[in-house]
């Protein structure tokens, strides 16, 4: 039965060891599964700019009707995922051990093998498919950035790869920055002249206090991530590093946000006499879809056929399908139905893999169907 070959390769995936940067067990076993499947399998240079020990994989399979559909994973998982064993408990799948399970996203690998395992042992009009496994999705969506726009070439790109029951469809997602801050002050001696000095701990903090964190608003977060500084306990701290972000789901709100933050530390250092600087990063941009987009439609519309009820809704976090949508890719992100994500509580239903085949297969199904309309 092919839903048990699909729960077998998800099992054997979440077994590889693959953490952000050590990805090539996971693509090779990715390549053998999509060539003995009929698929055309390369690998891209993108390990010289990535730094991983492999880079993004490339696969197509040859359609029999015009379009191309696109099916995006990533080989990467957040630690700790060495020596995962996974346990089948009445149809739900965790990790037996203190390990995440992986669902993220070795459920979007094992599906878009299984989809395009289906389509090709059939002779059902398909269109062409491609798929795109990247690496070091975790750690900053690196692979997706560095892939070439004419291997991400499609009609429509499901990005399997977000939170949830199947059925979701993610028609927004933010933009993104991350920035560092290094503050200066004078460092002396706590105990004997401490009026000589300017603490940058406490000038960062006084920096910190001037910002709006947290949710600021139904599509705008803000955050401090770490803030390490000093030196010993009897030493007023010369230098204190701090880290943040804020993302939003409208451009022009998240450019508001993260000036407000710049000049809170820019304000903060001048009240003190003390110096800063802050080197602010674009993770990636956001993207929006519109309910009746032809996307989110088609989807939408698959979603029934394979008997699900489709759900639209926005997100505060980034995927491949940011970066994806930023070179033109038509890129919606789906549900793959794992939960508790990035940490030792994760889980996936047995029955939520083969939903999310379901709804693939009929994305791919319409797709043809309207091409030879």
């Amino acid at each position: 039965m092919s839903d048990a070959r699909l729960l077998e390769t998800f099992l054997e995936l979440v077994r590889i060891d693959s953490p952000p940067g050590y990805e090539a067990r996971t693509a090779r076993y990715c390549a053998d599964a999509l060539s003995a499947a009929g698929c055309e399998v390369t690998i891209d240079k993108s390990a010289e700019t990535t730094g991983s020990d492999t880079g993004n994989l490339v696969a197509l399979l040859p359609g029999t009707v015009p379009g191309t559909l696109a099916l995006s994973a990533h080989l990467d998982v957040v630690e700790p995922c060495r020596n995962i064993e996974p346990v089948v408990t009445d149809g739900v799948i965790v990790s037996a051990g203190p390990t995440v399970l992986g669902a993220d996203d070795r459920s979007g690998l094992a599906v878009a093998i299984e989809v395009v395992r289906r389509l090709a042992e059939n002779d059902t009009p398909r269109p062409t498919i491609r798929v795109i496994f990247t690496v070091q999705e975790e750690v900053g969506l690196l692979g997706a950035k560095s892939l070439r726009a004419a291997d991400a070439s499609c009609s429509l790109c499901l990005v399997l790869d977000a939170e949830g029951t199947p059925g979701g469809i993610v028609t927004a997602a933010p933009t993104h920055y991350t920035f560092t801050a290094e503050f200066r002050g004078r460092a002396c001696h706590a105990g004997v002249c401490p009026e000589q000095g300017v603490s940058a701990i406490t000038v960062a903090a006084d920096a910190i206090s001037r910002m709006s964190l947290g949710r600021l608003d139904a599509d705008t977060t803000a955050n401090i991530g770490s803030i390490r500084g000093g030196t010993a306990t009897n030493v007023v701290a010369g230098r204190c590093e701090v880290t943040g972000e804020c993302r939003s789901l409208d451009p022009e709100r998240v450019e508001a946000v993260r000036s407000a933050m710049h000049s809170a530390m820019q304000a903060a250092a001048d009240a003190a006499g003390a110096e800063v600087d802050v080197v602010w990063k674009r993770e990636y941009p956001g993207f929006m879809h519109a309910e009746n987009s032809p996307e989110v439609t088609l989807v939408a519309r698959a979603c029934k056929r394979a008997g699900i009820e489709p759900r639209t809704y926005r997100t505060g976090g980034g995927s491949d399908a940011n970066v994806l949508a930023a070179i033109g890719v038509p890129a919606v992100a789906l549900a793959c139905g794992m939960s508790g994500v990035h940490g030792t509580q994760e889980q996936i239903a047995v029955a939520d893999l083969e939903a999310l085949v379901r709804i693939v297969e009929q994305v791919a199904h319409l797709m043809a169907e309207e091409a030879t309309a």
